[in-house]
């Protein structure tokens, strides 16, 4: 085997994680949290099968690796701010349409408000 060939087989686990740090980011992306938490277990086996420290010739990929985790990390940042937002607003329609309900049933309250 050519010094070529094996500098690239032995980049073949480096590259497997940059792919699989690629699919998350496209999870990520589209929202596809369910997804996305499926592959947390793959993600564990690629990196146990690194060895302790990678060839230099590994670096380039493994920068790429991490930007594109760092990118799914703020994805997920924003999914869970979009998600929050649409928790508030919920809970705020929720109070509003508990403080309707309310109205007409209040002791006191006017024949107006009863029947509005």
């Amino acid at each position: 085997m050519s010094a070529p060939a094996r500098e690239a087989a032995g980049l073949a686990p480096y590259e497997a994680i940059a792919a699989h740090a690629e699919l998350e980011l496209e999870l990520a992306g589209h929202g596809s949290v369910s997804e996305l938490a499926g592959l947390a277990g793959r993600w564990e086996e690629l990196i146990a099968a690194l060895p302790e420290r990678p060839p230099a010739a590994a670096a380039p990929v493994l920068a790429r690796a991490r930007l594109m985790h760092e990118r799914t990390r703020i994805e997920l940042l924003r999914l869970r701010e979009d998600l929050l937002g649409e928790l508030a607003g919920t809970a705020q329609a929720k109070r509003t349409a508990d403080g309707y309900a309310g109205a007409g049933s209040r002791p006191g309250a006017s024949a107006l408000d009863r029947h509005a």
